[in-house]
């Protein structure tokens, strides 16, 4: 028979909790109790209360003999923190976090009480269903819907592969006839500069013969000044 203690949320570190709980643990509870008296840990202190409440409930509520009792389990669980401040220089401050921990002491005296086990009730085995007719035609609609969905994934593989011939066909189309435009605009490009190109000529030719009529008119002028 076991009976166990528990303190929560007792102020000392799990780890140097635990450092006291190893010792004990497996130990008569008498001597474990002259181990946490003498020991020089103060987390002695908090888990030898633990221990002494564990013999107390032992003896009184279920009537073992506190000479025969074992420390069957002992450990410690990590409580909640409790989250501080400590003041530092230039106005800082650093976070200090206060640890608690959970003791668990059980002790046994080594009697097995054995529990009754009801026998769980058996199942009534029902007999297996007799197969029909609907399975095989199940199995042949499964396959007809693989073969639908094989010729479907065929089908949308031919068309994605149409589109792409399509679009490429297309590309090529507008390929050639951007260069088709581009050679249209050259040879109205050379066009208009042969065209400048005379216009230029025709005014050179021009000028040419306004200074020849006006050479031949400074001339006759001066023969008549002559005469006269």
């Amino acid at each position: 028979m076991e009976a166990r203690a528990q303190a929560r949320y007792v102020r000392v570190t799990p780890m140097k909790a635990r450092r006291v709980i190893d010792l004990i643990r497996g130990m008569q509870a008498g001597d474990a109790q002259d181990v946490l008296r003498f020991a020089p840990q103060a987390a002695s202190e908090p888990v030898g209360k633990v221990l002494a409440s564990a013999i107390a409930n032992a003896t009184n509520n279920h009537g073992m003999q506190a000479r025969d009792l074992v420390i069957a389990q002992a450990f410690v669980d990590e409580g909640p923190t409790l989250k501080r401040i400590r003041p530092r220089a230039q106005g800082r401050a650093y976070r200090v976090g206060k640890r608690t921990s959970h003791i668990t002491v059980v002790v046994s005296d080594g009697v097995v009480i054995e529990q009754e086990v009801r026998p769980a009730k058996a199942k009534a085995a029902t007999p297996p269903a007799p197969k029909t007719a609907e399975e095989p035609a199940k199995k042949s609609t499964a396959k007809k819907s693989t073969a639908k969905k094989t010729s479907d994934t065929s089908a949308a593989k031919k068309t994605s592969e149409q589109k792409s011939a399509e679009k490429s066909t297309a590309k090529k189309s507008t390929a050639k006839k951007s260069t088709a435009k581009k050679s249209t605009e050259k040879s109205t490009a050379k066009k208009s500069t042969a065209k400048k190109s005379t216009t230029k000529s025709t005014a050179k030719k021009s000028t040419t013969k306004k200074s020849t009529a006006k050479k031949t008119t400074t001339k006759k002028t001066t023969a008549k000044k002559e005469e006269g």
